[in-house]
């Protein structure tokens, strides 16, 4: 069982007080074994059998040039005059109406609330 201490820098309050935060973790388990150990292991079990070496080394590269598309595809939009500051002003306008809407009076904001638990309830019972 590990058990870890850390003694977090102090923050300042709102009203200029500093305080101490101390969190302390500790290990549920035993096991040390990660979920990305269980992913090293199954490309290590598809990596065995020849006949899978072709279809995971074109996984590989397809991943890679996916990066690749993307990242350049983001820049070169990031490089157009207006559009940053569009999407900017679209994410201003959303994220003022979304206060608006839902958080700035007290009987608004337990609604979005109330319509993720009735879409869960809803989506659990499907598959029940």
């Amino acid at each position: 069982m590990a058990l870890a201490f850390a003694i977090l820098s102090p923050p300042l309050t709102p009203f200029g007080e500093k305080r101490n935060s101390l969190v302390v973790a500790k290990a549920v388990g035993d096991s040390s074994e990660s979920s990305s150990g269980s992913i090293v292991k199954s490309v290590q079990t598809a990596w065995s059998s020849p006949e899978d070496r072709l279809a995971l080394a074109g996984l590989g590269f397809a991943g890679l040039v996916y990066i690749w598309a993307a990242r350049n595809l983001i820049s070169a939009v990031d490089k157009l005059p207006l559009l940053p500051s569009f999407f900017e002003f679209i994410g201003i306008l959303y994220s003022s109406w979304f206060v608006y809407r839902y958080l700035l009076f007290k009987p608004d904001r337990y609604e979005p609330v109330n319509h993720f638990n009735f879409k869960a309830v809803d989506y659990l019972n499907s598959l029940a």
